[in-house]
């Protein structure tokens, strides 16, 4: 089967999809959505040229601020196609109806291996509580670039620790289901150069009881992006920069690590469930909108 895909934007994520999707076999052509000149694809210059390439597979890899209004012309000029949205799903709540596609969000994590052990690992467990942190230092995510010209440095453009780092909220709400929030820090609080929120300490809590604390910030130096996990017979500590795993189950200890994970192996994951319409672990349209509707609730939290 020979697909064609657009990706919408050639920064540094929307090069790694393009970079991704030009290594799928049935992937007949991949073009790009871009100002810049000389790529090596096929390159459109205005989104009025989509409808006339007519691609089977969109990825949306812009800066978030421009996510609604790209999404809602393609949902307008195309029909019956697959569209991945990168995460999160927009800068703000949208109302928006997909009515003509197929609309996906972006997050990959859900695809680690590790996050499938868990939730293999909880699955009928009472869980008490759980600990999320990922914190990392923005100038160094991208070191041929400055960060502060980023658009994770720009409020404007949707950057921020609440939108950027926000795999944490989605896939914690797939493990335990909707957090409600009772508490929020969210501000900038270090002495980066940046006009976003570069730091978010949320406590929140689940229908049944599970007690959730999440950090995020953009000023840690030594990468951190771990998970802990307590419930009744149950222990797990996570880390997904190690890539490794530990679960307790009534005392006794299973380790797994994972050496050789490659950082595209969860987004080559992620393309290939939906070119293969195997939805299982995928973030629909309809997560993605209760991920904004989580992130819009800490947003406006009283200060």
């Amino acid at each position: 089967m020979d697909i064609s895909a657009l990706v919408i934007s050639h920064g540094s994520i929307g090069k790694r999809h393009a970079e991704i999707l030009t290594q799928l076999e049935d992937i007949s052509e991949v073009s790009v959505l871009s100002n810049q000149d000389s790529l090596n694809y096929r390159t459109l210059k205005s989104m009025e040229e989509i409808p006339h390439l007519n691609p089977d597979y969109v990825v949306i890899a812009s800066p978030t601020s421009d996510h609604y209004s790209q999404l809602k012309f393609l949902d307008q000029y195309l029909e019956a196609k697959k569209i991945l949205v990168e995460k999160p799903l927009f800068n703000s709540m949208f109302d928006l109806t997909i009515i003509n596609n197929q609309v996906y969000v972006g997050y990959n994590l859900r695809f680690h291996p590790l996050i499938h052990k868990i939730r293999e690992a909880i699955e009928g467990k009472t869980i008490w509580s759980i600990h999320a942190f990922c914190g990392s230092y923005l100038p160094d995510w991208r070191p041929d670039r400055d960060y502060r010209e980023t658009s994770s440095a720009s409020k404007a453009l949707g950057g921020g620790v609440l939108l950027d780092l926000s795999h944490e909220l989605d896939y914690i709400q797939w493990l335990v289901g909707t957090l409600q929030v009772e508490h929020v820090i969210s501000k900038k609080v270090s002495n980066l150069e940046i006009d976003s929120d570069d730091l978010l300490m949320l406590t929140a809590s689940t229908r049944d009881n599970v007690k959730i604390q999440i950090g995020l910030n953009y000023f840690t130096h030594d990468s951190i992006r771990q998970i802990n996990i307590d419930g009744e017979g149950v222990s797990i500590k996570g880390d997904l920069i190690a890539n490794t795993l530990s679960i307790t189950l009534n005392c006794k200890t299973s380790r797994h690590s994972w050496p050789k994970l490659a950082r595209n192996t969860t987004f080559q994951a992620q393309h290939r469930a939906i070119l293969d319409g195997d939805l299982s672990n995928i973030c629909s349209f309809d997560q993605g909108i209760k991920t904004m509707q989580l992130i819009d609730k800490i947003r406006f939290w009283p200060k």
